[in-house]
């Protein structure tokens, strides 16, 4: 079988500086700008992760983002550390929960965020 490996995820935005901006305050994404044939290109790194952003011009024929839950890419998900103080400080920055840090099994505790343009983000933290 064929190896696989993680290159990134793609998200599309009306305003990616917005978008980049709410990553690197709320999860301490780093913002990489460049250039890319002539037009300005805004990538993130979090969790070592890339994450490029894709600016969404008006009367482009984008759609707009899907109300959740539904089928398709749900979620992404991002591990921390001490996921309650993690919840507390993002809810100081005013993060929007959808759901509450709960244990969803032993040892696993999750929680879930609103992104921008209504990206679903888990975070959670493995054996407590």
């Amino acid at each position: 079988m064929s190896e696989y490996t993680w290159d990134h995820i793609h998200l599309r935005s009306p305003d990616p500086e917005a978008t980049a901006r709410w990553f690197e305050s709320m999860l301490g994404a780093e913002v990489l700008r460049s250039m890319q044939q002539g037009k300005p290109r805004i990538d993130l790194k979090l969790g070592g992760a890339n994450i490029f952003i894709a600016p969404v011009a008006p009367n482009e024929g984008i759609n707009p983002p899907p109300t959740t839950p539904y089928q398709g890419l749900d979620h992404f998900g991002l591990t921390v550390s001490g996921i309650d103080a993690v919840a507390a400080e993002l809810k100081a920055k005013g993060v929007v929960f959808t759901k509450e840090p709960t244990t969803v099994r032993p040892g696993v505790r999750v929680c879930f965020i609103r992104g921008p343009q209504g990206i679903s983000i888990e975070l959670l933290e493995r054996n407590l």
